[in-house]
């Protein structure tokens, strides 16, 4: 996979929320999105 840097746009993906909803990065075009990663939880990250 391609690195990502600054302002370049997030590939296409799709997860499921916490509900168990499907949501696509499609779902929000034309809008502002802040995708997040975090460590696994539990580590010292």
């Amino acid at each position: 996979m391609a690195k990502l840097n600054v302002g370049d746009a997030a590939p296409a993906f799709s997860l499921r929320d916490p509900a168990g909803a499907w949501v696509k990065r499609s779902d929000f075009k034309g809008r502002k999105l802040l995708v997040y990663f975090y460590p696994k939880a539990g580590t010292s990250g």
